[in-house]
């Protein structure tokens, strides 16, 4: 999975013939902060996440109408009245979609890409093969649809039962990456901080993989969370123009913009891998509970109220809508570009064809944006107390 460098295999060593066993270092937030994560992770997330479905599916996005129910029945018996159970075809279409994607993550080629160095020493090595997944994903769910095998408005049709399904199973999911990191732990990179909620909230092991080579991060971050987002946005798409017999061209713009910030994302895939998300945070609750349910079910809402609520923007202000879009996720991808470029070389690089500057001269910006940000807080508070 990953060999240790020269060097820093030796100071690896050195250190692990003083230590008794493999440790965490200390979590960055206190224990009262990681409890209150934990609790509002666990009680509030996952109700959230069925009552954004049932707002966005079934009471047209209305967030009056949604209260209201919670008032009338009750919050408790009205998340029941609307809670969906998983059903059979919820877990065929989960097992069937993250089969497909496990299997071209071990199986289609890819260049070999090595991360950062880890706190122990190890490079952990991952074969970069994302954007040859995320085509061949697109290009076969479109087939399947163009040719009549697989309708994918029955993922729509179902989706409140995959979302139940997925808050469930992510949780039983999390629970196996405890064990494993507590019985059988990948790499050196692992370890407990003796306490059970941290360690299954933050993660036991930073790399773990079942077998070789296959990297449990890189499926939950990138190949399930952020390839659903793409493939539910086709969904939505798709669901609309079996429903109306057109797609608005507020649903393209939607569409296209997601597949547009989806492919800028598997096309420096190897960037992500260089993130905290992967380099530093472990894999626990937080994260992949967050990949595998949050990311397919909140960042898709849009298009999920749209299906039923189809906008007719315009020409003019579609077009407007998606070059903003478009230049916004340029500039997020270049930010990320230059920011790892001048780690990679320590400054010493050029961005725009000149030495890169180290932000000081931005302070005043920096600044100024806390400083209104706390005072549109206190506005508001003054405000809210009359």
């Amino acid at each position: 999975m990953a060999k240790p460098r020269a060097s820093a295999a030796a100071a690896a060593a050195a250190a692990a013939a003083k230590a008794p066993a493999a440790t965490p270092p200390k979590t960055v937030h206190s224990a009262l902060v990681t409890y209150a994560s934990m609790l509002s992770l666990l009680s509030l997330c996952p109700p959230f996440v069925i009552l954004l479905w049932y707002t966005m599916v079934h009471a047209d996005g209305s967030v009056v109408r949604a209260y209201e129910h919670l008032r009338e029945h009750g919050v408790l018996e009205g998340l029941k009245a609307i809670w969906p159970m998983p059903t059979m075809a919820a877990w065929k279409i989960i097992f069937g979609f993250g089969l497909f994607e496990a299997a071209l993550q071990l199986l289609l080629p890819g260049k070999r890409f090595e991360g950062p160095v880890s706190p122990s020493g190890n490079v952990p090595v991952y074969k970069a093969n994302g954007l040859q997944a995320y085509a061949v994903t697109l290009i076969t769910y479109l087939s399947l649809w163009w040719f009549g095998i697989f309708n994918p408005a029955i993922v729509y049709d179902h989706l409140g039962e995959i979302y139940s399904a997925l808050v469930f199973g992510s949780f039983v999911f999390c629970i196996f990456l405890y064990i494993k990191g507590h019985l059988a732990p990948s790499s050196s990179d692992s370890g407990s901080s003796g306490n059970v909620i941290i360690d299954f909230y933050w993660g036991m092991e930073l790399y773990p993989r079942i077998g070789k080579h296959f990297d449990i991060k890189v499926f939950t971050n990138c190949r399930f969370g952020m390839m659903s987002w793409a493939v539910l946005a086709v969904t939505y798409c798709i669901k609309q123009y079996e429903m109306n017999g057109r797609v608005a061209d507020s649903m393209l713009v939607n569409t296209a913009l997601m597949l547009i910030y989806v492919t800028k994302f598997f096309w420096w895939e190897s960037g992500y891998w260089c993130t905290m998300d992967i380099a530093h945070d472990r894999a626990g609750f937080y994260i992949c509970w967050g990949c595998l349910v949050w990311v397919p079910s909140i960042y898709t809402s849009p298009g999920m109220y749209l299906v039923n609520h189809p906008v007719n923007l315009g020409p003019q202000l579609a077009l407007s809508i998606l070059l903003a879009g478009i230049l916004c996720i340029y500039i997020n991808y270049d930010c990320d570009r230059q920011r790892q470029e001048f780690r990679r070389t320590n400054g010493k690089c050029s961005i725009w064809g000149k030495a890169p500057s180290k932000f000081l001269p931005y302070f005043y910006v920096i600044f100024l944006t806390i400083l209104l940000f706390d005072r549109a807080k206190r506005d508001d508070d003054r405000c809210s107390s009359k």
